[in-house]
């Protein structure tokens, strides 16, 4: 099964809602499931280095990278990114900007989206 995960809510916000959609992507991965996770509006601060703050147990941005070693796509939205301050340099990964198409397309091409 295709699953698309996309994540809007801001990663560090006092909720475990980004860890357990990581959670659910790397057991989906485990069960031979394609991923595909999407990340956009308050949610991209997952993908800034050094985002972390103190005193949280995990680190989501680790965890995103994590997952996609083991297989999940990853993208996150272009104008989320600049709406949001990131500066160039600053992604864990250059290679995942995208944009609206990409999530369309993905959308088309997933058999369940969730949102996180």
């Amino acid at each position: 099964m295709k699953f698309l995960l996309i994540l809007s809510q801001k990663p560090y916000d006092g909720t475990d809602v980004t860890w357990n959609a990581l959670r659910m992507a790397d057991a989906a991965i485990g069960a031979g499931h394609e991923v595909r996770i999407f990340v956009m509006n308050d949610a991209v601060d997952i993908a800034r280095s050094g985002s972390k703050p103190e005193g949280y147990e995990f680190d989501l941005g680790a965890m995103l990278q994590d997952v996609e070693k083991k297989g999940a796509l990853v993208k996150l939205c272009t104008t989320c990114i600049n709406r949001c301050g990131i500066a160039k340099g600053q992604l864990l990964n250059a290679n995942w900007p995208a944009g609206m198409k990409d999530l369309v397309q993905w959308t088309a091409e997933s058999d369940r989206s969730v949102t996180f």
